[in-house]
């Protein structure tokens, strides 16, 4: 596997909101003489296949909001203060296993999108009326009839207790998703694609226009959601299959067509936030030791090896490549579920879910891309990761991918070898070096004969790599000192074996100065 980092200063994008819907199912009205109601139209995803092939043959059409003035200046705390009705939930009074809930337009959502209900193979519009919101003091409920469709929706389900509907997915703003493990509490989100992420020209933020839920059958274990995607470049059918659990698994088939080439296309993204942690605490003055959705970036080959790239809060926007020809998994976890780890009685760090992604059939040769964007606050989220396919994206492309996305505490799968535990860095022990101490699981087969450290750097010299048996944890301690080329980053990998036998994952590193 090669690895690729380069480094650009920041530049400013700002994501887009939810776009307009493009289609709404107008019901038939009654006339005089009276005339039957108009049929609910068929469904199926081929359909929107369908829609989305030829939106790609259409000139792009950005949306218009005709949300009114008072819902589209909402502040936070006033967007905040509108409450869902939990007895207006859909499917709830049919007792059925998933209920849903809509999102309000507003604040920064002011292009409403349009959901509608498959039932039957059949479509119904879900219509948009004040009566399913609580508003607060902070807020006026809208006249009937002056808005029209919803921010975005979230589906419910028995998740944590059998008496209780928790949430286990949500859609809202653009095309950004999240989900929920049993135990957890939201923090990383997920995007139906990203387009030309960290380029200098600016990154295009693509949206879902539109939402078919279909209606659950009684004693359903799963639920199923389809979008429609648009944007300058690229359009998009998309089939989510949700099935909460211990790890809540989202199944995602995606047809792209595109309309023109796309320089960095972004398949399966991940966003998550990192402002400081044990590695990188920068200038950080916090009662908190960590603060982070997300502790590092994993990365598995089908070759078997298993890579570990501990995040970080640059002082500068940092984009690392990682090419590889055969992709098993990757993702962003948070492996330290200790709450020591972060004393934060109201974020809960400790229990926000890390996210696998793992491809469904063959995706071809191409890279998983890490970017690090500085922030000094942790209300951003400031990473991102995907895979990017090795051969350029050009107009008039069709492309078919499917990705299963495990949300949870523990990774659906887990590899033999040790994993890394822990990255602490200090000054080490000759003038201008930097020391590294590495902690990993126990991993491989037990045996005799001496542990080795093997550690490399692209720039700089390594001093003194030591492997020993860390007694208190179980696993192993490596440390090592960088004494760096002067201005110039290094990237550093580090690993443990016996003899032939390797005994843990592949550390990776970027160090800059």
């Amino acid at each position: 596997m090669e690895v690729e980092s380069r480094k650009w200063s920041t530049g400013g994008a700002r994501a887009a909101c939810v776009l307009a819907a493009l289609w709404v199912v107008v019901a038939g009205a009654e006339t005089k003489p009276a005339v039957a109601p108009q049929a609910k139209p068929p469904f199926s995803a081929e359909l929107v296949r369908q829609r989305a092939r030829e939106l790609a043959g259409r000139r792009y059409q950005a949306p218009e909001s005709k949300l009114p003035p008072d819902y589209a200046r909402l502040s936070y705390d006033q967007y905040r203060d509108i409450r869902y009705r939990n007895d207006q939930a859909r499917w709830r009074d049919a007792g059925l296993p998933f209920q849903a809930q809509f999102f309000h337009p507003g604040f920064l959502y002011t292009s409403p999108v349009t959901v509608h209900e498959v039932d039957g193979g059949r479509v119904e519009t879900v219509r948009f009326s004040p009566e399913l919101f609580d508003y607060g003091a902070l807020v006026k409920a809208p006249a009937p009839a002056q808005l029209d469709g919803f921010a975005g929706f979230r589906l419910t389900h028995p998740l944590n207790r059998p008496d209780h509907f928790d949430e286990v997915v949500s859609f809202l703003g653009a095309s950004y998703f999240r989900s929920l493990g049993r135990g957890n509490v939201y923090g990383l989100s997920a995007r139906g694609l990203a387009i030309d992420t960290a380029l200098p020209e600016g990154e295009e933020f693509p949206s879902f226009r539109e939402f078919w839920l279909e209606k659950p059958a009684p004693g359903a274990d799963r639920a199923v959601v389809h979008a429609l995607l648009d944007s300058p470049s690229v359009t998009g059918a998309y089939r989510f299959v949700i099935i909460p659990g211990e790890r809540t698994v989202v199944e995602v088939e995606a047809a792209l067509y595109t309309r023109k080439a796309v320089k960095r296309l972004g398949v399966a993204p991940l966003t998550s936030m990192y402002l400081f942690g044990e590695n990188d605490r920068g200038t950080q003055d916090d009662f908190r030791p960590e603060v982070h959705d997300s502790d590092g970036l994993v990365i598995w080959m089908k070759s078997g090896e298993h890579l570990w790239r501990p995040l970080q809060n640059p002082a500068r926007l940092s984009v690392s490549s990682f090419h590889v020809e055969g992709l098993r998994a990757f993702g962003l976890l948070q492996r330290d579920q200790a709450f020591s780890s972060y004393e934060d009685l109201e974020a809960r760090y400790d229990k926000r879910p890390s996210v696998w992604v793992e491809p469904m059939g063959d995706w071809g040769r191409g890279a998983v891309q890490l970017v690090e964007i500085p922030t000094p606050q942790e209300v951003h989220d400031n990473i991102v990761a995907f895979w990017v396919p090795e051969t350029p994206v050009g107009p008039g492309a069709e492309l078919r991918l499917g990705w299963r996305l495990s949300w949870g505490s523990t990774p659906p799968e887990r590899p033999t070898v040790g994993l890394t535990t822990a990255t602490r860095i200090a000054a080490g022990s000759t003038a201008g070096a930097r020391r590294f101490v590495l902690e990993f699981s126990r991993g491989g087969a037990e045996g005799a004969g001496p542990v080795e450290a093997v550690v490399t750097t692209s720039k700089g010299q390594v001093l003194r790599p030591i492997a020993q048996r860390n007694d208190v944890t179980g696993g192993w301690r490596a440390t090592f000192e960088l004494v760096p080329e002067a201005g110039a980053p290094a990237e550093l990998r580090c690993f443990l074996r016996r003899g032939s036998e390797t005994l843990t994952e592949t550390w990776s590193y970027l160090w800059t100065p």
